[in-house]
C-alpha cells in the first residue's frame, strides 16, 4: 500500500483500511484544495467515514439546509468528520458524475472507464475518497440524480465528498457536460 498523499511506500497506520501514512499526511490531503470554481460558493459541509455529511460544529448537516453550509475555508479548517463535501444546488448548472470502481490498484482507469473519459470534454476530475473512484464536476442543465451501472449524476439535493486530488492533467475549469451526460444516458 502507498499513502494517497505522499505516495510512499510506507507501512500504513495501524488500522488495516487506512489510506495514509500519518495523521499530518491524512490532515493535509483533506485540506488540498479543490477546483476554484467550488472554493468561491458557502456550500460546504464535513463528512464522516460513513460519508454523513456533518456540520463544521459537529451533528448532521442537510444537502437542503442552508443554515447547515459554510464558506470552504470554514469547512478545510475543522477537524470534525475525515473531510469537506460541496452541496449541489440547482442555482448555478453546478453537476458532479460519480464513477464507482473505475481505477485499477495503480490508480489507472479501468477499459470501460478510458471510453468514457475519450468521450468527456475536458474538465476538473478528482479521484474520490476510495481511492478507485472519479468525481467528474462541470456545468449542465441537470436537476436531481441519476443512476445507470457504476455511474450516478447528480445536480441538486445531494453533497458530494471532495478530496482535492486531481486526476491526472484534467482541466481546472468546469466544462460544460450537457451532450457528455446526455451520451451517458442513453
Amino acid at each position: 500500500m502507498v499513502c494517497l498523499r505522499c505516495s510512499g511506500a510506507v507501512a500504513l497506520l495501524a488500522r488495516g483500511d487506512s489510506r495514509f501514512c500519518s495523521t499530518r499526511c491524512r490532515v493535509a490531503f483533506h485540506r488540498s484544495l479543490p477546483a476554484q470554481t467550488l472554493r468561491e460558493i458557502p456550500r460546504w459541509v464535513r463528512w464522516s467515514a460513513d460519508k454523513v455529511p456533518l456540520r463544521v460544529t459537529g451533528g448532521n448537516a442537510s444537502s437542503t439546509d442552508p443554515g447547515s453550509w459554510v464558506s470552504w475555508e470554514v469547512a478545510s479548517s475543522s477537524s470534525v468528520g475525515v473531510g469537506a463535501g460541496f452541496v449541489l444546488s440547482p442555482a448555478d448548472s453546478i453537476v458532479c458524475v460519480d464513477i464507482d470502481h473505475c481505477l485499477d490498484r495503480r490508480g489507472r482507469p479501468e477499459r470501460w472507464t478510458r471510453d468514457l473519459l475519450d468521450k468527456m470534454p475536458a474538465t476538473y476530475v478528482e479521484v474520490s475518497p476510495s481511492g478507485s473512484g472519479l468525481h467528474v464536476w462541470g456545468h449542465a442543465d441537470f436537476i436531481g440524480g441519476r443512476r445507470t451501472g457504476d455511474v450516478e449524476i447528480y445536480g441538486a439535493g445531494r453533497y458530494i465528498t471532495v478530496t482535492g486530488q486531481r486526476f491526472r492533467g484534467c482541466g481546472v475549469e468546469f466544462a460544460n457536460l450537457d451532450d457528455w451526460i446526455s451520451d451517458l444516458l442513453k
